[in-house]
């Protein structure tokens, strides 16, 4: 009796945990479009699953249906698997127009057995260069990891995993420019780059290896600010029109935050020291006339 009791209490807590999951499953149809690649961007299973191909004719890719302007946004990717020389998968944010801003997740493929690097970086107004460089301590292949921006009138910061890997700081006060007044899209993408991305363009895509597939999930934009104009007057919502979040205390804390607390700058040291293979804040041969400010200032944008 006992054994049958606790029977049916283990199917009834499978069946609710399922429940649970599908309930809280994110559904790309109502988020994303796919806006690139002739069919090769699918979304699938119930509209949780959404997978990016290339083959040698052409890459695809996916937007956000909205903008924000400030946010914190949330995507689960698994990599191209095997020998993925040549291939960039990106999460990203970007602005329109010629004096754009971006916020780059990029993903460099390799050789099998070799790390994937994944490539950071920060545009304002046109202007990036700033370039960091890790490898991941996974396989970024095996199964979902998570990869999170979050960006606030403070500072922009690169998660893996809930871990920081970069802080970008705002630093308008020593003449640094920071992306606060152009609303941006989130995008996704699968393409051929093998003129650069795996050892410089020294290996390049082996096709017979192809189709290459990403795979993306649980895209979450609800502590992110969505940018709309209504009767001629801009609005961020969940965010007041003056740039104060207007929702809950446990979800805005994002958009207060004005730094990282002492556990979070250790974990970020430890990625930065026992992963980082490229810091444009430490090229000297790059930058001949002298580091950017940000990496230099006392408040530097570095923690290397």
């Amino acid at each position: 009796m006992v054994s049958h009791t606790l029977l049916v209490m283990s199917i009834s807590l499978f069946l609710c945990l399922n429940i649970l999951l599908v309930v809280h499953a994110k559904d790309f149809n109502q988020d994303i479009d796919i806006t690139w690649g002739d069919g090769r961007g699918n979304i699938l299973n119930n509209g949780t699953l959404l997978n990016l191909g290339l083959d040698q004719s052409s890459g695809s890719g996916f937007q956000s249906k909205v903008e924000y302007l400030y946010g914190k946004v949330d995507m689960q990717i698994k990599l191209v698997p095997g020998n993925s020389a040549g291939t960039v998968t990106t999460f990203y944010l970007k602005s329109q127009g010629l004096t754009w801003d971006e916020i780059d997740f990029e993903f460099l493929g390799n050789v099998s057995g070799d790390p994937y690097i994944v490539h950071t970086n920060v545009y304002t107004q046109g202007k990036g260069d700033r370039e960091q460089q890790f490898y991941l301590w996974f396989d970024p292949t095996a199964e979902f990891h998570n990869y999170s921006i979050l960006w606030n009138p403070s500072h922009i910061v690169f998660y893996i995993d809930g871990k920081p890997i970069r802080e970008f700081k705002n630093l308008e006060a020593l003449g640094v420019a920071y992306p606060k007044n152009q609303p941006m899209r989130m995008y996704g993408s699968l393409w051929n780059a093998d003129d650069w991305a795996t050892r410089g363009g020294l290996v390049k895509t082996n096709w017979s290896q192809g189709p290459f597939v990403a795979s993306f999930m649980n895209y979450n934009s609800e502590n992110a600010c969505v940018w709309s104009i209504v009767n001629g007057t801009t609005t961020t919502s969940p965010c007041s029109p003056g740039g104060s979040s207007s929702s809950s205390s446990s979800s805005s804390e994002w958009f207060s935050q004005r730094g990282m607390d002492s556990s979070s700058k250790k974990v970020l040291r430890w990625v930065q020291r026992k992963f980082m293979v490229y810091n444009y804040c430490k090229d000297k041969k790059r930058f001949s006339k002298g580091l950017p400010v940000e990496c230099t200032a006392k408040n530097k944008n570095t923690e290397s």
